[in-house]
């Protein structure tokens, strides 16, 4: 029988790095009572880069990150600013 799934906390942090964005994942997996292995399939990723995005190391494509975060529902804002631009 597999070993439960210990939910972790959701981080408080709104600063982002690789490391936050990692905490962020990793929560709403451990959450939703995924394994590592099951939430890598759901996502289309190989265990071992779902790991890394865990672990905010780098070396990871963007399409990779970006898949994982809409698949585990990790919502990315973009904000925009304006820009005064003589014409």
């Amino acid at each position: 029988m597999p070993k439960a799934v210990k939910p972790s906390k959701t981080p408080e942090t709104t600063k982002l790095t690789s490391e936050a964005l990692g905490l962020f994942v990793k929560a709403r997996r451990t959450q939703s009572g995924l394994r590592l292995e099951d939430a890598a399939a759901l996502c289309g990723v190989a265990k071992e880069t779902y790991s890394k995005i865990e672990r905010g190391h780098g070396g990871v494509r963007l399409e990779s990150v970006l898949a994982v975060c809409q698949k585990m529902g990790v919502e990315l804002v973009l904000k925009s600013w304006k820009v005064a631009i003589d014409e």
